[in-house]
C-alpha cells in the first residue's frame, strides 16, 4: 500500500509541525470508522481526519466537508469527554510502523491534570483508533472492539491494558549500508522487491519497485546504491508528494513513481495530496453500502418497465392487424353460403383487391360461419380500442423507466445525505413503505442543502444532486433571470448560475459541473443546454425533478474532476 511506514513517518512530521501545542476544540464522528478533530494551532483552525476505514485508512489534515449525524456515536461522546479542551503535546510514530500516537494533556472533570494517548493503527481492515489513559496504560475505548477470541495477542476493549501489535523484527533501512542490503538479498531466488519488503521495516512494494527501477540493470552494485539513494531522500524529508496515474490506476507516494510510467501530479503537502487522491472514494464506498437496497429496487423497477414496453409494443404490432380482422369478417359474411361448420379454413375471392386475388381465412371448426365472422369483428373492435390505451401505457412505462434511470444516475454522485433524500422521495411517491417515526412526531420540512461552487470570476454556482434538491433549486430558490443548465437529453443535475449576465467562461465552468454530475460524466464533448430560469417549467403531475424548457443554447464540454475540485474551493 502507499501509506507505508515511511509515508507514516513523513505524515507524522507534517502533523507535528502543524498541530503541536494546539488545542482540541471539537470532536466529530461523521462515519462509523472516522474521527474529525478540530484543532486550533499556530493561529489557524485545522481539521484532522483519523480514519480506520478497512480500505481507506489514513491520518491527514483535510479541507473536505463532512456531514455529522444528528446523534453522535458513543465513541465520539467519549472522545469529547476526554479530549475537548486538551492540548496536543506531541505527535510521534512507533518506530517505522504504521502507528501514530497523539499525546494530549488537560484537566479532567474534577480539575486534575490528565494525560491521554490517541493511538491510530493503519493496518488495512485491522485499522483502529484507540483512546488510552497514559498513566495507567489502560484502554478507555476503541472505535472497533477486538476481543481475545479474535486476537490472541491482545484485546482492544475498555479496561484492558494497551499493547502494541506484535513486532515484526525487521531491519531499520536508514541504518543499512550496501553490504547490509546485499546480505538480505538472495539473487538466485528472484522477486528482489518482495525480499526488500520482507527484510526492512517501513517499506511498501511501491518503494521497493521504485528502487529496482532506478537500479536499471539490477545487480549487486546498482540495487544497493539505488535503494540507499531513495532512502536518503526520505530520511532527509526531501519530499515532493505526487499522484501517479497510469491506465486509470492511481498511486500516491512521497515523490513521483517513475516505475509506474504514468502521468504525475505534484502537491504542496501530503495532506493536500491525500484529499485529492481520496476525493469521493471513501464517500462512494459509504454511499454504496447505504444505497445497495435502493439501487437493487431501482434497477428492478427500471428493468420491469423496459420489459413492459417491449410487451406493449408487441401488442401494438398485433393491433396493426385490426384491418385484416375486419376484412376476414366481411369476406366470411359475403361467402356465408359456401362455408360450413367444421371447416378449418376457406379460400375466397378478395373483393377489395384490384387484381381479384384470393384470401385464405383461418376458421374455428367448432363455430358456425356466422360465429366465425362475429369472432373476427370482435377482434377487430378490441384491437382498434386497445391502440390508444396501449400508447398511453407505453408513454407511462417510458416515463417510469426514465425516472428510475435518473435516480440510478443520482446515486452514482450522491453523498450519504443525498441518499436519505432519495429514500424520502421514494416513500413520498409511494414506491417504498414509509418509515414509522418512533416519537410519532411528523418531521418538519427541511430545506435541501445544495452543493455550492465558485466560478473563476467569483460567481456562485449551485448544483442539485437529487430530485428534491433539483426541484427546490429550480422552482423555489433560483431567480427568474438567472441561468439554468442541464445536460441535453441525458439524466443529470440541475445547475444554476446566480447571476443574470454570466461571462462565457462562467457558463463553461457551470456546464462542466452539469456534465460531471450527469450520466455522461465519463464521456467527452457532452452537450449541455442553458437558458434563463423563467423558461424552465414543471408540467402538472410530472415526476420529481422533471422539467421542460425552451429558448435554450447548447455548449459542449468534457467533464473534469480536477475542474470540479477547483470550483469547489
Amino acid at each position: 500500500m502507499s501509506f507505508d511506514g515511511l509515508f507514516t513517518r513523513a505524515m507524522t512530521k507534517e502533523l507535528s509541525e502543524s498541530l503541536t501545542g494546539g488545542r482540541i476544540n471539537k470532536v466529530h464522528q461523521p462515519y462509523k470508522n472516522e474521527i474529525i478533530l478540530m484543532i486550533r494551532a499556530g493561529g489557524k483552525n485545522h481539521k484532522l481526519l483519523l480514519s480506520a476505514h478497512p480500505s481507506y485508512a489514513r491520518v491527514q489534515l483535510t479541507n473536505e466537508a463532512y456531514d455529522n449525524p444528528s446523534t453522535p456515536p458513543m465513541f465520539c461522546m467519549l472522545l469529547r469527554k476526554h479530549l475537548e479542551g486538551y492540548i496536543l503535546e506531541n505527535v510521534h510514530q512507533v518506530e517505522l510502523d504504521r502507528i501514530i500516537i497523539f499525546e494530549v494533556k488537560g484537566r479532567n472533570e474534577i480539575g486534575d491534570v490528565s494525560s491521554k494517548q490517541l493511538i491510530v493503527e493503519i493496518m488495512g481492515r485491522h485499522s483502529n483508533i484507540t483512546l488510552v489513559d497514559k498513566e495507567r496504560n489502560m484502554i478507555l475505548d476503541s472505535i472497533k472492539h477486538v476481543s481475545f477470541a479474535i486476537n490472541s495477542h491482545r484485546a482492544l476493549l475498555p479496561g484492558q491494558e494497551y499493547k502494541l501489535p506484535p513486532a515484526q523484527h525487521k531491519a531499520n533501512p536508514f541504518a543499512a549500508n550496501e553490504d547490509d542490503i546485499l546480505r538480505k538479498i538472495d539473487f538466485n531466488s528472484g522477486k528482489i522487491d518482495k525480499q526488500l519488503v520482507a527484510a526492512f521495516s517501513g517499506l511498501s512494494p511501491l518503494l521497493a519497485k521504485e528502487a529496482l527501477f532506478h537500479a536499471g540493470l539490477a545487480n549487486r552494485t546498482t540495487i544497493p546504491k539505488a535503494f540507499i539513494t531513495l532512502l536518503k531522500k526520505v530520511e532527509e524529508h526531501a519530499y515532493s508528494p505526487a499522484i501517479t496515474v497510469n491506465e486509470n490506476k492511481e498511486s500516491f507516494y512521497l515523490f513521483p513513481l517513475e516505475h509506474a510510467n504514468g502521468q504525475s501530479y505534484s502537491f504542496p503537502s501530503l495532506s493536500a495530496m491525500l484529499d485529492r487522491f481520496y476525493f469521493g472514494k471513501a464517500e462512494r464506498d459509504r454511499v454504496k453500502q447505504q444505497s445497495s437496497d435502493l439501487e437493487r429496487f431501482m434497477q428492478t423497477e427500471k428493468e420491469k418497465n423496459e420489459k413492459k414496453i417491449k410487451k406493449l409494443e408487441r401488442t401494438l404490432t398485433e393491433a396493426a392487424n385490426a384491418d385484416q380482422h375486419q376484412l376476414f369478417g366481411e369476406l366470411i359474411t359475403a361467402n356465408m353460403y359456401s362455408i360450413e361448420k367444421g371447416m378449418k379454413s376457406v379460400e375466397v375471392i378478395n373483393y377489395y383487391d384490384e387484381n381479384g386475388a384470393t384470401a385464405e381465412i383461418p376458421l374455428d371448426p367448432k363455430k358456425t360461419p356466422s360465429e366465425n365472422a362475429q369472432s373476427y369483428f370482435k377482434r377487430y373492435t378490441k384491437a382498434k380500442n386497445s391502440i390508444a390505451i396501449v400508447h398511453e401505457q407505453i408513454d407511462k412505462a417510458k416515463e417510469e423507466a426514465a425516472y428510475f434511470d435518473t435516480l440510478l444516475q443520482q446515486i452514482q454522485t450522491a453523498s450519504p445525505r443525498d441518499i436519505e433524500e432519495i429514500r424520502e422521495e421514494l416513500m413520498e411517491e409511494g414506491y417504498i413503505k414509509q418509515k414509522q417515526k418512533r416519537n410519532g412526531k411528523k418531521q418538519q420540512n427541511v430545506k435541501p442543502t445544495l452543493d455550492t461552487y465558485t466560478a473563476g470570476d467569483g460567481t456562485e454556482i449551485l448544483v442539485g444532486k437529487n430530485n428534491k434538491q433539483n426541484d427546490y433549486l429550480t422552482n423555489k430558490l433560483a431567480g427568474r433571470d438567472e441561468i439554468w443548465l442541464h445536460t441535453k437529453d441525458i439524466p443529470g443535475s440541475h445547475v444554476v448560475i446566480r447571476t443574470k449576465e454570466p461571462s462565457d467562461e462562467t457558463i463553461l465552468e457551470a456546464a462542466v459541473l452539469a456534465a460531471y454530475f450527469s450520466k455522461a460524466r465519463s464521456s467527452s464533448s457532452v452537450p449541455v443546454d442553458y437558458t434563463r430560469v423563467r423558461h424552465v417549467k414543471k408540467p402538472n403531475g410530472a415526476k420529481p425533478g422533471y422539467v421542460i424548457y425552451e429558448q435554450q443554447q447548447t455548449v459542449y464540454v468534457t467533464p473534469s474532476e480536477d475542474e470540479v475540485l477547483r470550483l469547489k474551493k
